[in-house]
Parts: structure tokens; sequence; C-alpha cells
């Protein structure tokens, strides 16, 4: 079985004194009251955001992961209740991966965070190309992403990467998602479906009157086929997870 591996950062015990550092950072708790708006993580002109996040989801950012189950530590570091905001800025012309080598350091630094790779059995999704091929648009020279819109039913977003796509899909999925199309370049996507908490009862579930009332349409996986071209396919086998030795719950101060 090929086990599912990740282009990371290095760990802690592979770091050295020239690691990148932001010029100026802030990272300080968050103590927000639902609903509140979470950044997983934007990049602009060398600047850095994360808003409302779990140290989980900082360090999905900082190692390009997209789903939870790759990363293990104690529970308070997937916790909706142990959430923090983190602003860096660097020069604007430094490339994004080296602005997650410094999310990284930074996370080291204020939160004492020790880390190591381990291999394990996980069940996953494998997102792959249709049997037709895939349907998925090409993005239009010069569009902007003004209108995009993310939320339970809909996905519709301007020039995003499958990469992108599949985080945003992770949203909506129970299980980590791996890119397996072999598709490059950027797409505008439009997906809609109806959520499983909105679809009719089956027979035997509900009164008539009730099933009339609930809307029908494609489940997510239907219209991921029917609407992109492509498959999300149940797999499992090895993948790498980061795994949280320690942390400070309370990180130092700026």
């Amino acid at each position: 079985m090929i086990g599912v591996g990740l282009a990371t950062p290095p760990l802690a015990g592979a770091q050295t004194a020239a690691a990148p550092s932001f010029d100026v950072a802030s990272l300080k708790p968050a103590q927000p009251s639902p609903p509140y708006p979470v950044d997983l993580g934007n990049t602009l002109h060398g600047r850095v955001t994360l808003t409302n996040v779990t140290l989980t989801e900082c360090l999905r950012f900082a190692f390009k992961i997209n789903n939870d189950s790759q990363i293990a530590g104690p529970d308070w570091i997937k916790s909706r209740d142990v959430l923090f905001d983190i602003v860096g800025k660097a020069p604007p012309e430094t490339p994004k991966d080296r602005l997650r080598l410094m999310i990284l350091n930074l996370l080291q630094e204020r939160f004492k965070l020790t880390l190591h790779h381990e291999q394990r059995e996980l069940a996953y999704l494998a997102l792959v190309a249709g049997k037709k091929g895939s349907k998925l648009r090409p993005a239009a020279a010069g569009a902007g992403d003004a209108g995009n819109e993310v939320r339970q039913g809909r996905i519709a977003v301007r020039r995003v990467s499958i990469n992108t796509l599949i985080v945003l899909l992770g949203r909506f999925t129970s299980r980590p998602i791996m890119d397996m199309t072999g598709l490059e370049g950027l797409y505008d996507v439009n997906l809609e479906w109806t959520p499983l908490n909105q679809r009719a009862p089956k027979q035997g579930e509900g009164v008539e009157a009730a099933a009339a009332a609930v809307p029908e349409g494609p489940t997510l996986f239907d219209a991921i086929q029917e609407q992109l071209g492509l498959k999300l396919e149940m797999r499992k086998g090895p993948m790498d997870v980061i795994v949280v030795d320690h942390a400070e719950k309370t990180p130092l101060s700026n």
C-alpha cells in the first residue's frame, strides 16, 4: 500500500538559527462570541492573517494540510473554546511557502511547540477525475474573487487551484481529501448541492407532507461528479500525521 505524504516544512528538530521569521508578528488568544468569522490563513503582499483559529488550524496552514485528521496531540489544540488570532508581516515579495515557514517558527516560539511525524493508517477521500473527464472551467482571464460564496449547499469561487478546492470541500466532509486528479492551473467553480439535513426523509422516516416541503437535489458527492466531472472515492492507507508532543496552552506574549 502506498503512503500519502505531504510537502511539509521542517519540524522543530530540523529548525536552525536561520529559521525565517516575520518582521513584525502578533499572536494572541481570541475570545469571540458565536457566530464569529474564521480566517484559516490569508496572504497578501507579505502579510499573513489567521483569525479565530485553533492551534490545529494554524498547523494546517503551516504544513499545507486540508484536514484535522492528519494532526494529533492534546484535545485542546482542536477545541473551538481555545482560539487564536495571528498577524504576521514580511516583505511584500516573500513567497507563500516561506510565509508558512515563518508561521511555523512563530508557533514554535510562542507555544514552545515540539512536533514529530508519524505514519498512521487513516481513511481518506481521494479526489479523482471522473470516467468522462473533468468538467472544470479554466479561470477567466482577469477575473477577481468578487462574489465568492462558500456555505453549506454551495461553493461558488473564482481562480482557485485544485488544492484550494479541496480545502473548501473539506469543510463539508468528515474525512481528509487527497488530490489525485493530476490537474493543474486555476479554475472557476460553481458547485451546488442539497445538504443532508435539508433532504427529504426516506420512505417511512416522515409524513408525505414533510417530504414534499423539503427540497430535493444532489448530495455533495453526486454534485461533484455531475457538475465538476470529478469523484470522491473512499480509500484507506498510511498517511503522514503531524504529532504535537508539547505545546503551552497560553502562548508567550507578543
